[in-house]
């Protein structure tokens, strides 16, 4: 979710970005990476954590329940400061991944943030050792009782706590283990170039011709992906492995019954509910993308389709160009018609320099919301090329920053959610936008296009993102018993990628290097089904919305307001809605085969 731009001193003007388009700029965080304000920022938090252990370190148990969530404000205060400059370095990096000083400069700021916060992990590993009845006694105190929600979720690590020491030292390493590899992964991915007819392009770029409507130039982005990735396969493999082996290291020692558990902790979300999840996706896969696939196979007129087919926009039907203001406007309207506060604050991000929209060399591919820090404000970064899909990239990405916004008011300790529900603005996001465009098309070959694309997106979000799940859980597994070489990483892509989306498809050679592009598996293990999650949820609300829309939106945004602060049962239950019911999953696929049931009766 998070990744950078062009430094604020070298971005264009917000309006003089590359074709028009958007360029943020980051002088709300600083004025720029050898600025005034942001050394003095880092010699106070340091001076300050100092300070802050020298005043509380091994002495939690003694504070009176007022004193104690006091000195949680001051931990808050001093974190927020901290976050607020690894945003800073992190949305510079990922505005140019290829520029070495930049580089340099996040990993140093990454160090010295490192290093300061070194000083205040005592803290929630001191709270973790206090007992319940130690906790219940300071919660009695207003100053405490605000952090509640905090103390809850941070306690739920308890059990896999280790020593004081043995903590300290995984954090101080975490700079040079598995960041160092992660940005590794990042600079190689942003160096490298894919030739196609004449052309270098960015991944992003690659990537993007594969829902091209020439059937002959996703053929050649294809098989250029695929060459580029296989050239520099031994590199992604070497990566995967070491951070799956860490993984492991990490997780024996911290107890964790599963290579996803720690993932589902952090989620706030129970074990069973996502194995629910999974097990409903994946015996779905023949009524949604077997089905849908073999389908489109039938539009195209072929018995199979090719991999590079698989987002391919319908034969005959042309594509337009969504200009960004066009873009623009769509996005607000459809969130307008649903709340004009929620359209309120989305055009916040178009009226001042917060979206960074153009693609260029070495920028992060793909697209993300930053939240930064409640003081600020997030940023969006896109790589926007005007395809509808785009559009529709902009109105989720819109809806983690309108998300992010309103959660701003819980503070920075609790103003984060779990993945899990950090999807759910963005997916309905996706959803408005969506009927906005249909209900405004008149043209039936464009309207049947345009819900074949949504069936796609849902597609990529749910089936696609539990398949990426199903090739972590069996790398990871394997990986227990030693490394695996890039062959057998291709054999496991291109098992689950035929399981998921079954016989419709023809799997070149080419196509068991894909699995290395992605980057969630190197920066945020088993995040993917989040995606799923948020999808259905959304699903499922938006069929709460369509059948009782009075009142809706303002559930809807106290459920956003609410940030961290309360869990998935809890903010689904005015809604009338219980994600431990396996019914719930049962009922967001449906909607998806629904909509495949429309496009079987259109010619």
């Amino acid at each position: 979710m998070t990744s950078m731009p062009r430094a604020p001193e070298d971005a264009p003007s917000p309006s003089g970005g590359a074709g028009g388009l958007p360029a943020w700029d980051l002088g709300d965080l600083y004025p720029g990476r050898d600025s005034a304000a942001l050394a003095a920022d880092l010699a106070d938090a340091e001076r300050e954590a100092v300070a802050f252990a020298a005043r509380h370190a091994g002495k939690l148990a003694q504070l009176s329940p007022a004193a104690f969530g006091a000195a949680i404000a001051a931990y808050e205060r001093l974190d927020e400061r901290l976050a607020r400059l690894t945003s800073y370095a992190d949305l510079t990096y990922a505005g140019d991944q290829s520029d070495p000083e930049i580089g340099r400069f996040c990993q140093t700021i990454q160090e010295r943030v490192n290093a300061i916060a070194t000083h205040t992990l005592f803290f929630t590993l001191e709270i973790n050792r206090l007992s319940d009845g130690d906790i219940a006694a300071k919660l009695t105190a207003p100053e405490t009782a605000r952090y509640a929600a905090w103390l809850r979720e941070l306690r739920v690590f308890r059990p896999h706590q280790l020593d004081d020491i043995v903590e300290k030292l995984l954090h101080e390493k975490h700079v040079t283990g598995r960041a160092a590899w992660t940005r590794l992964f990042d600079e190689t991915m942003a160096g490298l170039r894919f030739p196609v007819r004449g052309r270098a392009l960015t991944s992003a770029e690659a990537l993007h011709l594969l829902s091209d409507g020439d059937g002959g130039l996703r053929r050649d982005a294809a098989q250029s992906i695929s060459t580029v990735l296989g050239a520099n396969i031994k590199t992604f493999a070497l990566i995967t492995n070491t951070l799956a082996k860490d993984k492991e290291i990490e997780d024996k020692w911290r107890r964790y019954a599963l290579p996803i558990s720690a993932r589902n902790l952090s989620n706030r979300v129970e074990d069973e509910v996502v194995e629910a999840l999974i097990g409903a996706v994946r015996k779905s896969f023949p009524r949604l993308s077997h089905r849908y696939y073999a389908l489109k196979a039938r539009w195209f007129g072929v018995a199979q389709l090719e991999h590079w087919d698989r987002n391919a926009p319908l034969p005959r039907v042309a594509e337009r160009n969504i200009a960004w203001p066009e873009a623009r406007d769509i996005v607000l309207d459809a969130y307008g018609r649903f709340s004009p506060e929620l359209a309120a604050i989305g055009g916040r991000f178009f009226d001042r320099p917060w979206i960074d929209a153009a693609v260029r060399p070495g920028k992060s591919p793909g697209a993300f919301a930053h939240p930064t820090v409640p003081g600020a404000h997030p940023y969006l970064l896109l790589n926007y090329q005007g395809r509808t899909r785009d559009v529709m990239t902009l109105a989720h990405e819109l809806g983690h920053g309108v998300h992010q916004v309103l959660a701003a008011g819980q503070g920075h300790l609790q103003a984060d959610t779990p993945l899990t529900l950090a999807e759910t603005a963005s997916v309905f996001g996706e959803m408005l936008t969506f009927r906005r465009l249909l209900d405004g098309e008149r043209d039936p070959a464009r309207r049947k296009a345009m819900l074949a694309g949504k069936v796609e997106d849902m597609l990529n979000t749910v089936v696609r993102q539990i398949a990426f799940v199903e090739f972590e859980r069996r790398v990871h597994d394997e990986r227990r018993g030693g490394e695996l070489t890039p062959d057998r990483l291709g054999e496991i892509w291109l098992d689950v990628q035929r399981e998921s989306l079954g016989p419709a498809f023809r799997f070149d050679d080419g196509y068991r290097s894909y699995w290395s592009y992605i980057p969630h598996f190197v920066h945020s293990p088993f995040y993917v089904y989040a995606y799923a999650f948020g999808d259905c949820l959304v699903n499922a609300l938006y069929a709460a919305y369509r059948a009782t829309p009075d009142g809706f939106a303002a559930r809807y945004l106290d459920l956003l307001r609410a940030g961290g602060t309360r869990r998935h049962r809890e903010l689904l239950a005015p809604f009338g809605l219980d994600a431990a019911d396996p019914r719930f999953w049962d009922g967001g696929l449906s909607v998806i085969a629904g909509f495949i049931d429309e496009l079987e009766t259109l010619r």
